[in-house]
């Protein structure tokens, strides 16, 4: 798979951003892996890397401070539209997020934002479907198997790029 030009939309505001500073890490048919900085900072949030699992609906991000350490992994539950025309792909946030902290606690978010979404008409019947049940196969896979197997292809792009800089 060729990597494509990358963009966000989001439903709560109204947005379609293209991600044109993201660099492209890893690219295959599972997932596509990025670097990225934050658009704007926060004290738990400069930096970080997304993992776009491509068939399961969900984004992974691991989320850095300021001074490179650790933060929290971040679940945004999505959907993806292809554009082979465009040679590019959309991810669609549909509102729903998983956030684990350093400590392991999980917390859900944002549901009360998918209500009003479903409430105003700016989700589809389908896409909150695919949200609902891709949330759920998220949590019963966190509960089975714990973060480490969703984080490991972000583990290895951020080694592999650590060893590549190191070769310079």
């Amino acid at each position: 798979m060729n990597a494509p030009a990358l963009y966000r939309k989001r439903l709560i505001p109204s947005e379609c951003i293209a991600l044109k500073d993201d660099r492209i890490l890893c690219c295959n048919d599972d997932h596509i892996i990025t670097s990225w900085k934050a658009f704007s900072s926060k004290s738990y949030l400069s930096k970080g890397y997304s993992c776009y699992y491509l068939h399961e609906g969900i984004k992974l991000s691991k989320f850095l401070k300021e001074d490179g350490s650790f933060s929290r992994w971040y679940f945004d539950i999505v959907s993806y539209e292809w554009s082979a025309s465009k040679d590019s792909l959309t991810v669609v946030d549909l509102l729903a997020d998983v956030i684990i902290f350093p400590d392991n606690s999980m917390r859900v978010m944002d549901l009360d934002e998918l209500a009003k979404a479903i409430e105003d008409d700016l989700i589809s019947k389908k896409q909150t479907i695919h949200c609902l049940v891709c949330l759920d196969s998220l949590l019963r896979m966190l509960r089975k198997k714990g973060i480490n197997v969703l984080a490991r292809p972000i583990e290895e792009a951020i080694a592999a790029e650590k060893g590549k800089n190191s070769d310079q």
